[in-house]
């Protein structure tokens, strides 16, 4: 018969910014009910997107942590690393663990984030193959670069490009391999792909697009990859670096609703009233498109975290939503992006805007932005999200928008904050965005 482990009011799966959002929201609530955090990684929580600079050697463990060491014992949180729950038990409100063991809840957050993408190559057994997810994979990474002189990099994305600046800034030559037409398709359009792709290409990195990895060469290890042209490519490392997908193991056979991810409501609830889920592993709100989608962005992810501690607590919060947006930097380039980029029809209005090495655009539909890119100078990339997230009628002030003017953007969000009754939101938001542009 397995064994309680404990009882807890609050039970948080997941470790990550999610997590981490929902616990502090709780104590805002409720400084005295017991939560229970449990990850399976051994680590307290860091940020994801710092390990290409953790394997660069920019930062260490300690600066990649996302609060400070005493952060569970000062909000007397039950941390409960390299455990790993096998199982939902929802009628009884408890989980197993991997040992046995079982821990009852009163909530339950499921903030378990997402799951590689596996490419369907033959050879990803081989000594050599790694994913760049988590602190594990890049500390396994680290420690075989020794045997490495050239690495070959599937995915063309905002994780494989990391990976690979990081890999090639480490002395290791790189080729990036992308099943698209082009770099960072899905989240800039043709001309910012080409900028990127012409800095990657100057740091010595070489990049194949509309091509994909087949198999890998070598008994033992990566000696090599074949493309699926049937080119060979030379190489000791290979790092997939696709993606990832909503980890939906724990759910699936539950009552749950899942879709492509766990579904939820805007208090980010499941259909289980007692049982919460934010960030990659959920459907949420999208405030472009107006519906329920899988946004694996780590703003996204915090944002939703907090509403779903403040509800657990017996708040009455509703997500705003979030949408895709990536604030990244390759080789000194920065670049923001959010919302719809590449635009299905020509009904959409297009504001553009290349001055020197900076590139601005804006996508509008019905007066409203909803989406937007920054290449060179991304400062204003911050307003310009939250003004896309209150969903104004920018109709009459499209000159402003694109303009260098940031007195008259200040000027314009200072009308909003006045003229309706969401400006609580809208400053909210502002704020979340601001932070959102510095989190690289």
């Amino acid at each position: 018969m397995a064994k309680a482990l404990f009882n807890t009011k609050y039970l948080i799966i997941g470790n990550s910014a999610g997590g981490i959002a929902a616990a502090e929201a709780i104590r805002q609530i409720d400084d005295v009910g017991t939560i229970t955090i449990v990850s399976d990684e051994p680590y307290p929580a860091y940020s994801r997107i710092l390990l290409p600079k953790y394997l660069t050697g920019e930062r260490n463990f300690e600066q990649t942590l996302l609060r400070h060491d005493d952060f569970y014992a000062n909000n007397t949180i039950d941390f409960l690393p390299g455990r790993m729950v096998s199982m939902l038990m929802l009628e009884s409100h408890a989980v197993q663990m991997e040992n046995g063991e079982q821990i009852s809840f009163q909530k339950l957050l499921l903030a378990t984030g997402g799951t590689p993408i596996v490419p369907k190559v033959d050879g990803l057994h081989k000594q050599g193959v790694f994913n760049f997810i988590k602190l594990d994979d890049v500390k396994a990474i680290d420690k075989y670069l020794p045997n490495v002189q050239k690495a070959v990099v599937i995915g063309g994305g905002l994780i494989g490009t990391s990976a690979a600046e990081a890999l090639a800034k480490r002395g290791v030559k790189v080729t990036i391999v992308e099943l698209a037409g082009r770099m960072l398709a899905a989240m800039l359009d043709e001309y910012a792909s080409s900028v990127v792709e012409n800095v990657v290409t100057n740091a010595g990195i070489d990049t194949i697009t509309g091509h994909t990895v087949a198999s890998v060469i070598g008994d033992s290890r990566v000696e090599g990859v074949i493309l699926d042209d049937g080119r060979e490519i030379p190489c000791q490392m290979l790092v997939v670096a696709i993606g990832v997908t909503p980890r939906l193991d724990l759910v699936r056979d539950t009552e749950i609703q899942v879709n492509r991810g766990i579904v939820v409501d805007l208090h980010m609830r499941t259909s289980h009233e007692d049982i919460y889920a934010c960030g990659d592993v959920v459907e949420a709100h999208d405030f472009v498109h107006d519906q329920n989608r899988v946004i694996p962005v780590w703003p996204g992810a915090q944002f939703s975290g907090r509403i779903a501690g403040m509800n657990m607590a017996g708040g009455d919060i509703e997500y705003q939503g979030c949408t895709s947006m990536n604030t990244m930097g390759y080789f000194g380039l920065n670049i923001a992006s959010g919302g719809i980029v590449n635009p299905p029809d020509n009904s959409y209005e297009l504001l553009v805007n290349k001055s020197n090495s900076n590139y601005q655009k804006l996508v509008i539909k019905d007066d409203a932005l909803v989406g937007m890119e920054f290449i060179g100078d991304i400062n204003k990339s911050g307003i310009i999200l939250n003004i896309m997230r209150a969903g104004v009628d920018v109709g009459n002030v499209k000159n402003i928008l694109i303009s260098e003017d940031a007195c008259g953007l200040t000027y314009l969000l200072w009308k909003l904050r006045r003229s309706t009754a969401r400006s609580d939101s809208v400053t909210t938001n502002l704020n979340r965005c601001q932070e959102s542009n510095n989190y690289l």
